[in-house]
């Protein structure tokens, strides 16, 4: 069964995916790359197809999580028969390599301490160059539809709910974890995927609203001087168009912004941008 490309229903499933052991055996067919980002050549302030024929094909590649040292970079990627499975691509000795993670892993965020890979109300812990088996958060998370969780450098979780509307946030305070709270934000029709600038000075995620470009498209929200959220802003038509665009991830060296985009119902692709523009449309 295809993903609906409305994002809310596109990303509901992995909040219940098993982790399957890494296959240590490199991919022969897989070229080596050198240099950093794949050895791609970066784009500009217009979206472009990241890795074209190489992470982004004619089937379904969703989700976008590089590690803090960015030498390792994860997707997700359903084949002919509607079987998901992880991709890692991770560089050594200067060369990219392709190994397969396994089938069935969920939206991955890595830790800004690169020792978690989030997924939803799961997670893994570094262990070596793999991870973990899949541990859960426990209560309260265990019963929630968590499709996407990511996490600031202070700690503070922010995710969101299949089906439902708010986007929340749980604090750690002393080392203990605050009970989650609804996020004041402007919010839309339907909204997920949240992605929290590493300083909280910004959140972005994606919306469906009558004034948007078509589908859904990628907002963003900064941080006022009173602690507040501002007004939702359409992150415009450089990163959005008239089908689908969803799932905003910024690489962890703050330099560019990936996002999935359905091109049509039988391919989502995985596209990036020059995160500059973050900074363009924060308010003076």
């Amino acid at each position: 069964m295809k993903f609906n490309t409305l994002p809310v229903l596109l990303l509901f499933f992995s909040t219940n995916l098993i982790f399957a052991q890494e296959n240590k055996q490199a991919d022969p067919y897989f070229p080596p790359i050198n240099g950093p980002y794949l050895g791609l050549q970066p784009p500009g302030t217009t979206a472009e197809t990241f890795a074209p024929g190489l992470v982004s094909t004619h089937l379904y590649e969703l989700f976008s999580a590089f590690s803090p040292d960015m030498k390792e970079f994860y997707f997700v990627r359903y084949d002919e028969k509607d079987q998901p499975s992880m991709f890692k691509l991770y560089a050594q000795n200067d060369k990219w390599y392709k190994v397969t993670v396994g089938p069935r892993v969920g939206e991955p965020f890595i830790s800004p301490d690169g020792n978690t890979m989030h997924l939803g109300k799961r997670y893994m812990e570094r262990v070596g160059t793999g991870w973990s088996e899949v541990k859960s958060l426990g209560a309260p998370y265990e019963d929630m539809a968590i499709m996407r969780l990511v996490v600031s450098t202070k700690g503070t979780y922010y995710f969101d709910t299949a089906g439902e509307e708010p986007i929340r946030y749980a604090r750690l305070v002393n080392g203990e974890r605050e009970q989650p709270k609804t996020l004041n934000l402007d919010l839309g029709k339907h909204n997920a995927h949240p992605w929290i600038g590493p300083d909280e000075s910004y959140i972005i995620w994606d919306d469906q609203r009558e004034s948007g470009y078509g589908g859904a498209d990628i907002y963003i929200s900064y941080k006022q001087k009173d602690g507040a959220w501002g007004p939702a802003i359409n992150m415009g038509d450089k990163i959005n168009s008239a089908r689908s665009d969803s799932y905003a991830t910024v690489t962890p060296d703050g330099k560019y912004l990936l996002f999935n985009r359905s091109i049509d119902d039988n391919n989502v692709d995985i596209y990036w941008v020059d995160a500059a523009i973050i900074e363009t449309l924060r308010p003076k």
